[in-house]
């Protein structure tokens, strides 16, 4: 009978003599060989074939791979450490700030017969992911290659979603400062703009208008044709006010049927009180075309203008005073400007 020990002695010498498992490799992996030795790049192409590994270019130089890296995008590059022209690391120096610039990750592994702990830190530091010594194991090869394509997989996931997180961060920064419903800016922007253009008009002598404009008897036109109308109205005269104001001056939707614009000067001698005229006219020259048919409205405008002299005003003050204008308007009939 067969002791314990003669079994595990067995079962040692099995596991001695097996073969290494193969690594499965990713068909989808992009690899690039770069090696200034045509022997050396064989050898490691049909390596890589074996393991499985499908999208396999080869170049003959660092500045060959460059190009192919231009025409298609790399997850892992194996390169030679010593090469004429552009080495392994002078490689990776240029594959990274390449990274850098698109917003990509290739994973880096280098061929090397470099010897000590020095050179291996030199690389580590320059970016290199992996290294693998001359002649390369086609078991480690296959298992080092599969290991940089995951960290290249899991740094690009992390860049897309960097990526994405910056736009939704700009894109909430334009909300935050823009009316949703008319693309105009709204209060908030507005209050941010009038207090530098105040500063700028105190320093610089020069003048701001702030004019506050409001829809005569908006509330029956939501109650008559729906709100659905009434956000047409507010659009249409959105479009017509920014058609009709410089493309230099700000409108804002301060809230509901109200807009305020900022008209800055940088000689108030060039403020013209018939600009707003012609504001009221162009807002009054024709219907607006809504799903209930077309419909004519009347806004009412109070104007404040500072001139750059005296006490600056605060925001707060200014807005106050277009405000009081403005409701002096509606007082006398609707329709008109109170400066």
């Amino acid at each position: 009978m067969s002791s314990a020990k003669d079994k595990r002695s067995s079962d040692s010498t099995m596991k001695k003599d097996r073969p290494a498992r193969a690594i499965t490799a990713s068909k989808d992996v992009e690899i690039i060989i770069v090696d200034d030795m045509q022997f050396s790049r064989v050898v490691v192409q049909a390596a890589l074939k074996k393991a499985g590994f499908i999208n396999i270019r080869v170049a003959s130089s660092a500045l060959q791979a460059l190009r192919m890296m231009e025409e298609k995008h790399a997850d892992v590059v194996l390169a030679d450490w010593v090469m004429p022209e552009m080495d392994g690391l002078q490689l990776t120096d240029t594959l990274r700030q390449r990274d850098e610039e698109r917003g990509e990750y290739t994973g880096i592994i280098l061929f090397t017969a470099q010897e000590g702990i020095e050179p291996l830190v030199e690389a580590f530091n320059r970016g290199v992911d992996d290294y693998i010594c001359k002649p390369p194991n086609p078991h480690e090869l296959a298992a080092r290659v599969n290991a940089a394509a995951r960290i290249a997989s899991l740094q690009n996931d992390l860049l897309e979603t960097s990526k994405q997180l910056e736009e939704t961060i700009r894109h909430l920064e334009d909300m935050a400062l823009t009316d949703p419903l008319t693309g105009a800016g709204n209060r908030r922007l507005l209050s941010r703009q009038l207090e530098q253009h105040l500063l700028d008009a105190t320093s610089r002598r020069g003048g701001v208008c702030f004019v506050m404009l409001d829809i005569d008897h908006f509330k029956k036109i939501n109650d008559t044709y729906g709100h659905d109308v009434g956000d047409e109205i507010l659009v249409g005269l959105t479009r017509r006010i920014r058609r009709t104001v410089r493309p230099t001056d700000l409108v804002a939707r301060m809230g509901g049927e109200e807009f305020g614009i900022i008209m800055h000067y940088t000689n108030p001698e060039n403020y013209k009180s018939t600009s707003l005229d012609r504001l009221l006219s162009s807002i009054n020259s024709r219907p607006f075309k809504t799903a209930a048919g077309e419909l004519s409205i009347t806004t009412s405008i109070g104007v404040c203008f500072y001139s750059g002299e005296g006490q600056q005003p605060s925001v707060q003050n200014l807005i106050k005073c277009a405000d009081e204008k403005l409701y002096q308007a509606k007082a006398n009939g609707r329709n008109q400007i109170v400066f």
